[in-house]
């Protein structure tokens, strides 16, 4: 482990050198899934690309399952290796990839057996069913691939291993990019063929990342006798997981039920919404990956009780993510309708799109905001504060908005919901954090 990046290292360098990697991987991944998007929009089948858009909130239900280990497991490794307890870092990563494994097989069983009730709950229709079942089906069948690689990505960074956490995604991501052509375009198999690109992708870095673990990691385990872990361990380990998990469950549903408003309006507008989410998520990727790229060091930090050092990290951290977060969503607000363009060829849908752009990256520095306040609490193993701002943005006061929003507003509350629950959301964040936590960091 780098001890000397995380004792020795000037705060703004340790965090560059731990976040530049994994907003590298981040932003990969992100180009991956927009030439996912180009690939089934050159179809110029409007309901190839609302049947994707509809099965988005299956990634996100795998990442969120993924993330109860891969986040609740590297916040608690971060501290035991600050602490220096080795021999619980080490079993408590056994546990976190074991734990996936068996979560992504039950995970793929169950949404295969409600296969039906899920497509509907997602929003297919009879224009959409036979593009969205092969895609779904799909995803069920690599569940467990997908719920492992969102392991040993996060808990090698908490060992200060992020350029091989880099490496690992951006191998499954180019894997994606090159199959995507191959069998979207060349070979006709549409949204199945997309799906099985990404599951393949998937299968890379989970191979990739278990040969760095065993050969190169010097905490990490993967030993079957490792898994064993004390009470309180797997405890710290669901308590912070799962609020990182319900920030993935909340964005899914809020995702799922802004597609059920908007289903009234035409598949059109849910495909546009689709193409804008993805675009969007290039920047909100940029921003959660230097909020997680702290991540390591608030653990660290706190575990070593280094007071001087956390207070340095909270000043640059938020500085930083604030010039670019304005940066970010400044260049997408005035690029809205070139952006667009790449994807769309409807002149009046690109239009319709680039206002729905333009109210989401309105507040992307809030947003921003929020995920860095709710590392600082899932890093630090505050499990309330944690759980109340996973249940927020993207949760209870989305949801509210866009209910009230709908009803008061009808078309346009539902496009300005988000930017409004960023607003609230980052009030309500900043006062926990102030509240809960700010005289134990400082």
């Amino acid at each position: 482990m780098e001890n000397e990046l995380f004792e020795k290292t000037p705060v703004p360098k340790a965090f560059l050198t731990m976040a530049v990697p994994l907003v590298t991987s981040m932003i990969v991944t992100m180009v991956y899934n927009l030439a996912d998007t180009y690939f089934i929009s050159q179809t110029g089948n409007t309901d190839i690309i609302a049947a994707v858009t509809l099965c988005g909130p299956v990634f996100t239900m795998l990442m969120a399952f993924g993330n109860i280990f891969g986040q609740g497991g590297s916040s608690l490794i971060s501290r035991k290796l600050g602490a220096k307890d080795l021999n619980g870092a080490r079993r408590a990563s056994s546990f976190c990839f074991y734990a996936a494994i068996l979560t992504g097989v039950i995970l793929g069983v169950l949404m295969m057996i409600f296969q039906g009730p899920a497509l509907n709950l997602l929003g297919a229709d009879d224009a959409t069913r036979p593009h969205a079942f092969p895609y779904y089906a799909t995803l069920a069948v690599g569940a467990p691939f997908t719920v492992a690689s969102f392991i040993h990505s996060n808990l090698l960074r908490a060992e200060g291993m992020s350029k091989a956490s880099m490496v690992g995604s951006i191998g499954g991501a180019v894997v994606n990019i090159i199959l995507d052509p191959i069998f979207i375009s060349v070979l006709g198999l549409g949204s199945f063929g997309a799906a099985v690109a990404t599951v393949l992708g998937y299968i890379f870095s989970d191979i990739f990342f278990l040969v760095i673990v065993l050969k190169k990691s010097n905490t990490l385990s993967v030993k079957p006798s490792d898994i064993p872990i004390p009470k309180v361990d797997a405890l710290q380990i669901f308590g912070i997981g799962i609020p990182a998990a319900i920030t993935n469950l909340c964005s899914s549903a809020c995702m799922i039920l802004t597609n059920q408003y908007l289903l009234p309006y035409g598949n059109d507008k849910i495909a546009a919404m689709g193409i804008v989410l993805k675009v969007v998520m290039v920047a909100q990727l940029v921003l959660t990956g230097l909020a997680f790229g702290g991540q390591p060091l608030i653990g660290y930090f706190y575990g070593s009780q280094n007071k001087v050092r956390m207070k340095k990290l909270i000043r640059f951290s938020f500085g930083f993510i604030a010039i670019v977060a304005v940066v970010l969503s400044g260049a997408l607000f005035i690029v809205a309708s070139p952006i667009l363009h790449l994807f769309l060829t409807d002149e009046a849908l690109i239009q319709i799109g680039a206002v729905m752009l333009r109210w989401q990256v309105s507040t992307c520095i809030l947003s921003a905001f929020v995920q860095v306040f709710t590392i600082y609490f899932q890093s630090t193993g505050h499990m309330l504060g944690s759980f109340l701002l996973s249940i927020s943005r993207q949760g209870v006061v989305f949801i509210v908005v866009l209910l009230v929003g709908a009803a008061v507003a009808g078309y346009n509350g539902i496009i300005s919901a988000q930017a409004i629950a960023d607003a609230i959301s980052f009030c309500i964040a900043a006062i926990l954090f102030r509240v809960q936590l700010w005289k134990e960091l400082v």
